[in-house]
């Protein structure tokens, strides 16, 4: 009964930590893997750093996006931080 009251707190905690961390981030992830693979010719995107384009081409890993003065950038695709079609 020892070992019992001992081990039902830590139980507890880890659950508390899996709903409350663990599983809020692993949805966040899937999220913005899903809008990354998504990405599509003309869509407008806002990179990590900061950056707002509009996506010119893309291949598997790299993006290449064109700026509002016609310059073209490339870019990993994890660098894409957000979508606003």
């Amino acid at each position: 009964m020892e070992l019992f009251n001992t081990i039902w707190p830590l139980a507890l905690m880890f659950v508390l930590f899996y709903f409350l961390l663990i599983r809020p981030q692993q949805k966040r992830q899937k999220a913005v893997a899903e809008m990354q693979a998504n990405l599509a010719k003309g869509d407008k995107v806002v990179t990590v750093g900061g950056i707002h384009a509009i996506v010119d081409s893309m291949d598997e890993d790299k993006v290449v996006l064109k700026t509002g003065d016609g310059t073209r950038l490339t870019f990993d695709r994890q660098a894409i931080r957000d979508v606003n079609k």
